[in-house]
């Protein structure tokens, strides 16, 4: 045996058997994987392709258009794009980067950090960007960066219809107001489909359906734009010549109970809310709560003629304006030793009304004020109706029986109150209020007896009359009816001795009456802050308006109508 042959070493034929074993196992199990993977689960390698070529596309649904009384657009989508990318996909050197974060208005750094997570496989970097936009990002040619349509919505009446209409938000959603409140409606239901795209993001072909959209119905308010128009411009002015901090208004048909025009001031540009504040989106009329003041009192005489306690005749002792309750005392402007019940409201007489308060039971008193709505919130399918604050009976002290009677100790809304009106209106029956057009007439609840309310309602068109409180309300060629408030503003647990909430609530033409209009101040500060001076100018400039536009005849001379000397009224 050579020394060669002597130095190489045998091995076992064991081991080249298990080496052997162990390949063709390996190439084994790779073939069953392979077959497993491609004959059995083929899920994984379908959504392994899927994740670089198929896409799954939301069609939106168009939103649907919301519109006035007479068919003009108050709320269209108009179609926009949204740019998205999937930054595992992007290829694009700094430069190209640069220029698509100009494009789409974003900096760049905020552009890379959307683009530096590469385990993500969908960012947005704009929302609702123009076309035109859209096309010129399309036309760097940029790997992995993609858009798709969506639709935003625009506000053809801006500031003046936005506390009614409300917005939607970036995904085409409601946010406040009727957007919000009938999202079912407008919404519609989006669709998708699975689509098959290139390298390059182009989609190459349309695979399927996975869900048929649904595009949103249009809605029809039961605002009249042009009253809109007249009563928001109206109240600005108003706002601007008192300086005042706030004001609202609405009129409503009291036919329908279809509200005609709900306006806020101050208010927004749902078009553009960049620096948009919690004040200008409130709806005061809905929302906000304020003690009534004066504008109660026609309620308290409505109770007593109603009981058969009184007449619009009857005398009422005012103990030369004051009355005391142990500490506190109750006075009137312009004192009388004894004033008519008729007199009681054209002056509008603190001690009257809380004499006649006095002479109520307490229960038939709270039964009366929720049955004209107050302390329960109005259904008006408006999101934040406020219900307002009315206690029970069973708590109340004979003071606070007695400033009940004028409006005191108790909160409503404005919308509330306008409502209560539409008793005095509609000959006892209170009318049920709506936002949506319901095109007739509607059947109220009977709460007073028509020969009340019509008595009411001749003493209310005694209180604008020249000597009362509120002859700035009268307009030229119809009757008009109505009643002043001025009212202390409650703060820190008390009320401001120099701060006001001054209104006006009325209706008109008294001989059929087709309109309320309340209007309400916050804090006028310009030297003047009764309700008579302030809120009763904006009432006749919308309701004289607002009848002209309605073509209801007139039952009043054609002659402008002399202001007279205004009656302050007690607070």
């Amino acid at each position: 045996m050579t020394s060669a042959a002597q130095g190489l070493v045998r091995l076992p034929v064991w081991r080249a058997r298990v080496v052997l074993i162990c390949l063709v196992a390996g190439f084994a199990v790779l073939a069953g994987r392979g077959l497993y993977l491609q004959a059995v689960h083929t899920e994984f390698l379908q959504e392994k392709g899927d994740a670089r070529y198929s896409r799954v596309l939301e069609i939106p649904a168009t939103r649907g258009r919301i519109l006035d009384r007479n068919g003009e657009a108050l709320a269209v989508s108009t179609p926009v794009k949204s740019v998205w990318a999937i930054p595992g996909d992007v290829e694009a050197n700094g430069a190209q980067r640069r220029k698509l974060a100009a494009l789409l208005g974003i900096p760049p750094a905020e552009l890379q950090k959307k683009l530096s997570d590469t385990s993500k496989d969908f960012v947005y970097l704009k929302r609702q960007v123009p076309p035109e936009t859209a096309s010129a990002v399309h036309a760097l040619g940029l790997k992995g960066i993609h858009d798709h349509p969506e639709y935003r919505r625009y506000y053809p009446g801006g500031e003046v219809t936005a506390h009614v209409i409300g917005f939607t938000g970036v995904d085409d959603t409601g946010q406040e107001g009727i957007e919000l409140a009938h999202q079912a409606t407008l919404g519609g239901k989006a669709g998708s489909r699975r689509v098959i795209r290139d390298r390059l993001g182009h989609i190459v072909e349309d695979v399927e359906s996975i869900r048929s959209g649904q595009d949103g119905a249009d809605l029809t308010l039961s605002l009249d734009s042009k009253i809109q128009s007249l009563a928001y411009g109206a109240l600005k002015a108003a706002v601007e010549r008192n300086h005042a901090k706030a004001g609202a208004l609405i009129a409503i048909d009291v036919r329908s109970g279809e509200v005609l025009a709900l306006a806020n001031v101050p208010s927004y540009n749902p078009n553009n809310r960049a620096r948009l504040t919690g004040a200008q989106i409130r709806n005061r009329v809905i929302t906000d709560l304020f003690e009534p003041g004066s504008t109660l009192k026609p309620f308290t005489v409505a109770l007593a003629l109603e009981t058969g306690k009184i007449g619009p005749s009857t005398m009422v002792q005012t103990g030369a304006g004051s009355m005391t309750f142990a500490q506190y005392t109750i006075r009137d402007v312009h004192p009388a030793p004894a004033l008519s019940v008729t007199q009681v409201l054209a002056r509008s007489s603190n001690v009257g009304s809380a004499r006649i308060a006095l002479a109520l039971p307490r229960e038939a008193t709270w039964d009366f004020l929720r049955r004209v709505g107050f302390g329960t919130p109005p259904e008006l399918g408006f999101p934040g109706a406020a219900a307002g604050r009315l206690r029970d009976y069973k708590t109340w002290k004979p003071v606070e029986q007695a400033t009940l009677g004028y409006g005191m100790g108790m909160s409503l809304s404005l919308a509330q109150l306008a409502r209560a009106y539409t008793v005095f209106a509609r000959d006892g029956e209170l009318v049920p209020l709506t936002l949506v057009k319901t095109g007739g007439s509607v059947n109220g609840e009977k709460v007073l007896s028509a020969e009340t309310a019509r008595a009411v309602r001749a003493m209310l068109e005694q209180a604008v009359q020249p000597g009362a409180t509120g002859p700035r309300a009268r307009i030229m060629g119809w009757r008009v009816a109505g009643k002043t408030g001025t009212a202390h503003k409650q703060e820190n647990g008390g009320y401001a001795p120099d701060k006001y909430l001054s209104s006006f609530v009325g209706l008109a033409p008294v001989s059929a009456p087709r309109l309320v209009v309340a209007v309400m101040l916050d804090e006028p500060s310009a030297g003047q802050h009764y309700g008579g001076m302030v809120a009763a100018p904006v009432f006749a400039q919308v309701m004289q308006g607002a009848l002209r536009l309605l073509g209801v005849p007139h039952d009043a001379p054609l002659v402008p109508p002399g202001e007279g000397d205004e009656a302050k009224e007690s607070t």
